[in-house]
């Protein structure tokens, strides 16, 4: 049997294994993906002999280059290795494979053989003059194959530490698995044997070595069976390949599909791409829409198909017109008489000539000749198809282009009797089948099925495709974009369909109300999943004169425009649009309408610090929501969930986090999930849960690669992580991309956070006129807009950076507007924030003592928040200023002990390195938990620290200033690191 995917056939060869043996090869990946654990068990088999390690696996799914990468491994250093393969048109001559890989031996021969080794001299010409003198003849054939057998055992036992290699075992003539059996029955006490083959080319029995391979006492025995990569898998090896980090998730999941996960494929898949395509900020799933199938897969896709007879061929056509997987009965009946109403004499929907409609019952019987040539495959109960995308478009793109669209005409009919329905495989189709009117039909219904079960992204992809459409006139074109529009608010894809909503509203024949409703929409979309809050606020105010013959519209548009995390304008710019909007609420019947508008009117008084507006909000969760509030009750969830974040309220946040994840799963409402899994990510910072953070920040990354709205609470997270790690170039691009770059369109609780954040990273590097622009820059924009109650997140650095440089009076200035500004508040973070700025105002001022009752106070708020990361730094500053003051007492050094372990256990290394520093300057010592017990190879805490800094590229100076240790220690430490690690440079520490 022919494969299915072409194999590499090297020559077979010999050497010894050193630093110098073989790798990936130039075509090949540079690197192993997603095969951590069979690489383990391979080089385990093979370093511990004798053993028989049998390699399986589908053509194409990596046994060659994970025996390479194994031969190739430092433990493998010293072996003989020789290297043999079986091939599929082969002479008959019996034992070629082992004999071949035996001939290159000339060097590696020792003295001495065994004189049994002279049977092998009529076969190893090349050895004659090596091997001793050729035995008499024996007169048994069986005795004769025996004594063989025996020379080429004696022979591989003389070579000492020796690995064997014999690949594509099922192209072995008998004689070849005979002598394999007997070598594996037996091995020499220092032979490794390692066998690669495909099972289902097997042939007779379909066991490799022809009987089934009992593992012999004594002998290190493992199957490894090699399966299709996963998505993470795919997605490493798609890095790999392109020397890029940046392929997303959805290309790796979209080449996966179209790759069943088979290395070789996604390997020719991805070297097809255009160099443009290659460029690692490109590689998203559209990189993949317009791919011709590799030659090479096209080539071995008509090899398989040559050997089918017409039945089995139209079988196989119609599967690949099918597109997915599909049940016999549906094969049957597009191929056969009840499933086109053609007769089987052709006709208009003939295929390939007068036998293109199969006989009733003849489906079955070419079926299975397909699956038993390995061009279809059973993927799952009585489903079939092929065994990856690619196979099926190199079949369907050969089809001619009249046959093409007589099959989608048949598939049609078959569909249509379906139930329910699959009306956007009907829709493309109808399509391919060009019948346009019919396409537009089917897709419109699929839109709005799939709007009925909450798949919302799939509703505005779908409506996408029919506004492409140049035949739609401007009515229908209208009533689409409206309903593409309402779609798209609560979804996460924008790009495509911001494009389209701005060439609608451009047209200037459209009615101002259907105008105003897609306009809002676009403002909504540009504001939310786009970032561009700016642009938003422009269309959303011009919607609201659209909107002025509709007034539960407008009424939306004014309170989107109540939302005080967007913007800079004064307080009460926000309280006017609310007012307004609650005005024209009040008098429309729309249930929907009103909890929208007074939800966000409650999200503006928590951001306020109104202490009177819990009960209200706890009033409108309790009531009884419709199907048609449900979407707006959520909406006012992820609101109220943020607001309560930036004030403090962690409870009340986590618990309308919660209840609003809830409602937006139930409407399929993707955006708000991301928005609502955003300020979980800030949550989860502020109170001290770290642990998977970073992960989970990332995740959030990948969903929202179609939404940058979505992104900043993520890069937020990421940058804050990585600033207490000390990672500073990390944490300064992170938070430019959270919105400092761009503090027009940043969303305040993150903008306020990040320019906090940023200036005390000016800070901590020195660049002192950096982080007093940056804090003269947030404090003025946080004065403007007078909603101090969120402001806790900003103040203590940036009051921080103005003592720092000689700022003393301005900081006592902006101290008193912040205090004016949360009195009667409720407002818990900035209540001690406000502590902190007293400290800090106070230490300024040369006041120590009443420096350490403030911060100490502040470290009490944050504790009862809690916000333990903010809590410990509070702490700290209470025991310098301390210090300052002289009261180096045995309780100081007892907290700065604690400090270093609160911090350590947060993660936050630098400020442990800080602590430490402090306590080594009070003469004091940190207590070792390990006593005077060395680590041994294992890596000590700092050496972790230091590992981890190095691994993301940090100098030795660097480290030193992050850690607050000599370079001098910095260099010992690193080191051992590398010794421990077994690695000969810095660029090979791993970052985990």
């Amino acid at each position: 049997m022919s494969s299915l995917l072409p194999g590499h056939q090297p020559q077979p060869h010999s050497y010894r294994a050193d630093a110098s043996a073989p790798g990936p090869r130039p075509s090949e990946a540079p690197v192993l993906a997603g095969r951590a654990g069979e690489l383990h068990a391979l080089l385990d088999a093979v370093t511990h002999p004798p053993s028989v390690a049998l390699v399986e696996g589908e053509a194409g799914i990596g046994k060659s280059r994970l025996i390479r990468e194994a031969l190739a491994h430092p433990l493998v250093r010293g072996r003989q290795i020789v290297l043999g393969h079986c091939r599929p048109l082969r002479e008959p001559f019996p034992y070629g494979p082992v004999f071949d890989l035996l001939r290159h031996l000339a060097d590696a021969l020792p003295g001495g053989l065994s004189p049994v080794c002279g049977a092998l001299r009529p076969y190893l010409p090349e050895l004659a003059h090596q091997l001793p003198p050729a035995p008499e003849p024996l007169p048994d054939a069986g005795a004769g194959r025996h004594r063989l057998f025996r020379a080429v055992r004696a022979l591989l036992e003389a070579l000492g530490e020796t690995v064997m290699v014999v690949e594509d075992l099922h192209w072995a003539d008998d004689g070849t698995r005979d002598l394999l059996r007997f070598l594996v029955d037996d091995p020499p006490a220092r032979l490794s044997v390692v066998l690669s083959y495909r099972r289902e080319d097997l042939p007779g029995s379909g066991l490799p070595l022809g009987r089934a391979y009992r593992h012999p006492p004594g002998t290190t025995s493992v199957l490894i069976p090699l399966r299709p990569l996963d998505a993470h898998a795919v997605r490493s090896l798609v890095a790999a390949i392109t020397k890029s980090p940046y392929a997303s998730t959805e290309f790796a999941a979209e080449l996966h599909r179209r790759t069943a996960g088979i290395p070789f494929v996604i390997e020719e898949v991805v070297r097809t791409l255009p160099a443009d395509g290659r460029d690692g900020r490109r590689l998203d799933r559209t990189a993949l829409d317009t791919l011709a199938v590799p030659t090479l897969l096209q080539e071995a896709i008509a090899e398989r198909m040559a050997g089918l007879s017409a039945a089995a061929t139209r079988v196989v056509h119609a599967v690949a017109v099918l597109q997915l997987p599909a049940r016999e009965e549906l094969i049957a009946a597009v191929l056969e008489n009840g499933g086109g109403g053609t007769s089987s004499t052709g006709g208009a929907d003939d295929v390939s000539g007068p036998n293109s409609v199969l006989p009733t019952g003849s489906c079955s019987r070419a079926l299975r000749e397909a699956l038993r040539a390995g061009v279809l495959y059973e993927c799952g109960e009585d489903t079939y198809g092929f065994r990856h995308a690619l196979a099926q478009q190199a079949v369907y793109r050969r089809l001619p282009g009249p046959d093409r669209r007589a099959l989608h005409r048949r598939a049609i009919r078959a569909l249509r009797r379906e139930d329910p329905r699959p009306y956007v495989q009907l829709a493309h189709h109808a399509r391919q089948s060009g019948a346009p009117a019919q396409w537009r039909r089917f897709t419109e219904e699929a839109a709005s099925a799939a709007r009925s079960m909450g798949d919302l992204a799939l509703a505005v992809e779908l409506l996408e495709q029919l506004l492409s459409d140049e035949r739609l006139g401007r009515e229908e074109y209208a009533r689409l974009a409206v309903e593409l529009s309402r779609d798209a608010v609560v979804g996460l894809t924008h790009r495509r369909v911001t494009a389209l909503l701005r060439r609608v509203v451009g047209d200037s024949q459209l009615p101002d109300g259907v105008r105003g409703e897609i306009r809002l929409n676009l403002g909504l979309l540009l504001n939310n999943q786009a970032g561009r809050y700016e642009e938003g606020r422009v269309d959303t105010e011009l919607a609201v004169e659209e909107l002025r013959e509709r007034p539960a519209l407008a009424a939306r548009a004014m309170a989107a425009l109540a939302m005080p995390m967007w913007g800079d304008h004064p307080h009460r710019v926000y309280e006017r649009w609310i007012e307004r909007a609650e005005e024209l609420a009040a008098g429309q019947p729309d249930s929907a309408l009103r909890t929208a508008v007074r939800g966000n009117h409650l999200s503006l008084l928590v951001a306020a610090g109104d202490p009177e507006v819990w009960q209200a909000a706890e009033e409108l969760l309790g009531s009884r929501a419709g199907e048609q509030d449900r979407l707006q009750l959520a909406r006012t969830c992820a609101n109220l969930a943020d607001a309560a974040t930036c004030t403090g309220h962690y409870a009340a946040a986590h618990r309308f986090r919660e209840e609003g994840r809830r409602l937006a799963a139930a409407c399929g409402a993707t955006y708000l999930e991301g928005i609502v899994e955003g300020t979980a990510l800030r949550i989860a910072w502020y109170t001290g849960h770290w642990e998977g953070l970073a992960e989970r920040a990332r995740r959030t990354l990948e969903l929202a690669r179609d939404a940058p709205g979505l992104a900043s609470d993520a890069h937020l997270v990421l940058a804050l992580l990585a600033s207490a790690g000390g990672e500073w170039d990390e944490a300064a691009d992170r938070l430019e991309r959270a919105g400092l770059a761009d503090p027009a369109n940043a969303m305040d609780p993150v903008l306020t956070a990040g320019s906090g954040a940023m200036a005390r990273l000016h800070l901590a590097r020195g660049e002192h006129a950096a982080a007093r622009s940056l804090a003269l820059r947030a404090l003025r924009r946080a004065g403007r807009k007078g909603l101090w109650a969120c402001a806790g997140n900003l103040l203590p650095d940036a009051l921080a950076v103005l003592v720092r440089t000689g700022e003393q009076e301005r900081a006592e200035d902006v101290l008193a507007d912040f205090a004016e500004g949360i009195a009667g508040r409720d407002a818990p973070l900035a209540e001690a924030a406000l502590a902190a700025c007293r400290g800090t105002v106070a230490a300024g001022a040369g006041e120590p003592v009443a420096a350490v009752r403030e911060f100490e106070r502040a470290a009490a708020a944050y504790r009862a928040l809690p916000q333990p990361y903010y809590a410990a730094r509070a702490k700290e500053a209470a025991v310098r200023c301390a210090l300052a003051a002289g009261a180096v007492t045995p309780q100081t050094a007892g907290e700065l002990v604690a400090l270093v372990e609160e911090f350590g256990a947060l993660g936050a290394t630098r400020d442990a390195a800080r602590c430490r520093r402090v306590l080594r300057g009070t003469g004091a010592t940190l207590p070792s938990r390990r006593g005077r017990r060395g680590y041994g190879d294992q890596l000590s805490p700092r050496e972790r620290e230091v590992a981890h800094l190095v691994a993301v590229g940090h100098t030795n100076r660097e480290i030193a200033d992050v850690l607050f240790l000599s370079p001098r220690t910095v260099e010992q430490h690193v080191a051992k690191v590398l010794r421990k690690l077994g690695v000969r440079s810095r660029a090979e520490v791993p970052r985990d």
